[in-house]
Parts: structure tokens; C-alpha cells; sequence
């Protein structure tokens, strides 16, 4: 039997695709995932002969901690302050 697996080189790092069902995979050293803050799902792309792997984006993902982050700065009020003191246009004419 040979060895059919290809070496890549990232970096200082080394490994190979290894058959995982109909398709291959790279098995990503866990001091990589560490670094790189990947977790258990990322997007992936052919760059300029390269294979790019990125962590997935997830926006808002962090938004509980920076409000409670911005409370306790007392950091949380709002940027037209006092609306309470509408103009009288705002009294009457608006409607919601």
C-alpha cells in the first residue's frame, strides 16, 4: 500500500490531507485553532494558489458583553439625551 497523503507547509507547521469519507480534510494543529480563534465552523477559499481558511464571522456575537461593558462605564444613555422637552412640532404634528 502507498502513501497517498500531500504535505503542505503553513508556516513552522506541518500536515497532511488525510480521506475523511468521500472527501479530504487537514487536520489544523490545536495551538493554529488557538491562535487563529477558530472554532467549530469557518469559511473557506482558493486564494492565489493558496487555500484560506478564516473563523466565521458572527456578528453581534459580543454585543451582550460591550452593553454591559457600556452600563457599568455609564456609557448607555441615549445621543439626542433629554427628549421629554420635544418641540411643539413634535407635540403635534407627529404621529406614530
Amino acid at each position: 500500500m502507498t502513501d497517498n497523503h500531500i504535505v503542505i507547509t503553513f508556516g513552522f507547521m506541518r500536515t497532511r490531507i488525510v480521506k475523511i469519507g468521500n472527501s479530504q480534510g487537514v487536520r489544523i494543529p490545536k495551538l493554529i485553532l488557538e491562535q487563529s480563534g477558530i472554532q467549530d465552523e469557518v469559511e473557506i477559499k482558493a486564494q492565489n494558489g493558496n487555500v484560506v481558511i478564516f473563523p466565521v464571522n458572527r456578528p453581534r456575537h459580543d454585543w451582550n458583553e460591550a452593553f454591559r461593558s457600556m452600563r457599568e462605564r455609564d456609557d448607555d444613555k441615549m445621543p439626542d439625551g433629554d427628549l421629554t422637552n420635544q418641540s411643539e412640532w413634535d407635540e403635534d404634528e407627529w404621529e406614530w
